[in-house]
């Protein structure tokens, strides 16, 4: 099941009998459990009948005589398991899971990975139950989400802004949220979020980030490049290098695809085969006249090179800032 149709269901309190919620990404399997801590029971009810019980303390056979128990003076005893990717055999809960009780609610929570989906305990749970994956979001879908989780609260924000964000905070949908929670205490409802709204309450810099940098080389102005690196060299913490060598590399892979087009003109057209918004279309054409195709293929060549090197290879004393300035001076010429 999705996300959305799951949390759409215990909102109706709609419950069934085990959920297993697994995968990469920790939010959407925290937003449902929590939701389910919070409202599948009232306070009076929660004190005899729900149970959060961790993986590393507990086996098996702990999980089953507690989902086997009935609720007192409740429709539902509700069993939240934590950490259950620690837990030894966990396959042998198919012994439950094949006649679950149904006045349980078992929820699993299996992070960090996915498990199996061939496994009979999936397809056990399946019947009766609900599966859920949680997979982790690529970067190019980080922006959209940042967008829709404003919609719903009634903001909107700019692409710009959007993509400043996720430089800066990465794929972590969970941190992501909590930046976003407050920066929403700073503004009004339907107020339009940009680079200068973030800047000032979450303080990224909107003159000094790795889109600022990638714009800059490609409009080959060496001035605000020196500027940009030597930002990141004084502030090593907010833009580690290996963060930057990174997002960098995300760039020009896309740069050389833009290079494989054969319609350049349509912002459409690039955004969808770059996974990008159509918006920054003009931005990767701007860099095609920096960087030609030989070019591209020789700045990924250099981050390779130059990731090594900051993990130690060929290099006995350089900085990560001394590196960033040669790796990107070599680029730029």
């Amino acid at each position: 099941m999705k996300f959305e149709d799951i949390l759409s269901d215990l909102k109706n309190k709609i419950y069934k009998p085990v959920y297993f919620l697994h995968g990469e990404e920790e939010y959407y399997i925290d937003v449902l459990c929590d939701y389910m801590a919070e409202h599948v029971l009232d306070e009076a009810e929660k004190g005899f009948n729900q149970s959060i019980i961790y993986g590393k303390d507990t086996d098996v056979g702990g999980i089953i005589d507690t989902a086997r128990r009935f609720p007192m003076m409740s429709n539902y005893q509700l069993v939240i398991v934590k950490e259950a990717q620690t837990i030894r055999e966990i396959a042998e809960l198919i012994k439950y899971t094949d006649n679950p009780v149904t006045s349980t609610i078992l929820v699993i929570c299996y992070k960090h990975k996915a498990f199996d989906a061939r496994k009979a305990l999936v397809k056990s749970i399946a019947k009766k139950g609900v599966v859920f994956r949680s997979d982790r979001l690529y970067d190019n879908q980080i922006p959209s989400w940042i967008n829709t989780q404003l919609k719903l609260e009634g903001y909107s924000i700019t692409p710009d802004a959007a993509r400043l964000l996720t430089g800066h905070l990465g794929t972590n949908l969970s941190k992501i949220k909590n930046e976003l929670g407050k920066l929403m205490i700073n503004i009004k409802t339907g107020d339009v979020i940009d680079e200068n709204i973030i800047e000032e309450n979450i303080g990224i810099s909107k003159d000094f980030n790795i889109f600022e940098l990638q714009k800059a080389m490609g409009n080959n102005d060496a001035y605000k490049v020196s500027l940009i690196c030597r930002h990141f060299a004084a502030n090593p913490k907010v833009y580690p290098f290996v963060l930057t060598i990174t997002l960098l590399y995300q760039f020009f892979a896309k740069l050389l695809i833009f290079h494989s087009l054969k319609d350049k003109s349509k912002d459409n057209v690039v955004g969808s085969e770059l996974s990008v918004n159509p918006f920054f279309a003009r931005d990767y054409r701007a860099a095609a006249r920096k960087f030609n195709k030989s070019m591209t293929h020789r700045a990924i060549s250099l981050l390779r090179e130059y990731d090594l090197k900051s993990k130690g290879l060929n290099n006995a004393s350089a900085t990560d800032g001394e590196l960033l300035r040669e790796m990107i001076f070599r680029m730029m010429h």
